[in-house]
C-alpha cells in the first residue's frame, strides 16, 4: 500500500514562494506510477495542479503553468512542488497523489481526481494579498 504524507506548506504574501514536499513509501518494485499534485480551495472541487510520469514528463494545469514546477523527490522518494510568483488564488489545501499505470505514464491533457488510488493528507498553502 503507497503511504504518502505532504509538507512545506505555510502562510505567505502574493508574490512569494513555497516549496512542498511529498514523502512516499510501500511502492511496489514492480510497479510505475504517475504521481500528482492536487489541491483544493473551500467550497470548491479539488482539482489537478501538475502531474509527473515515470520516465519525467510533465503536465500542468493553465492556472499554474509558468509559475510552478513539479520533480521528483529523491531523498524522500516522492514528490516536490515548487511554486513561484504566489497569488491568493493559489490558496488551497494541497495533495500529493499517486496511480500505479502501465509504463508509469500519465494520462495527456487532464489531471483528474478519479484517476488516482493513493493521496496523502494534505498540506495547507495560505497566500495572503
Amino acid at each position: 500500500q503507497v503511504q504518502l504524507e505532504e509538507s512545506g506548506g505555510g502562510s505567505v504574501q502574493a508574490g512569494g514562494s513555497l516549496s512542498l514536499s511529498c514523502a512516499g513509501s510501500g511502492y511496489e518494485n514492480s510497479k510505475k506510477y504517475c504521481m500528482a499534485w492536487f489541491r483544493q480551495a473551500p467550497g470548491k472541487e479539488r482539482e489537478g495542479v501538475a502531474d509527473l510520469a515515470s520516465d519525467g514528463t510533465s503536465h500542468y494545469a493553465e492556472a499554474v503553468k509558468g509559475r510552478f514546477t513539479i520533480s521528483k523527490d529523491h531523498a524522500k522518494n516522492g514528490l516536490l512542488l515548487q511554486m513561484v510568483s504566489l497569488k491568493p488564488e493559489d490558496t488551497a489545501q494541497y495533495y500529493c497523489a499517486a496511480d500505479s499505470r502501465v509504463g508509469g505514464y500519465c494520462d495527456t491533457g487532464r489531471i483528474d481526481v478519479e484517476d488516482f488510488t493513493f493521496w496523502g493528507q494534505g498540506t495547507q498553502v495560505t497566500v495572503s494579498s
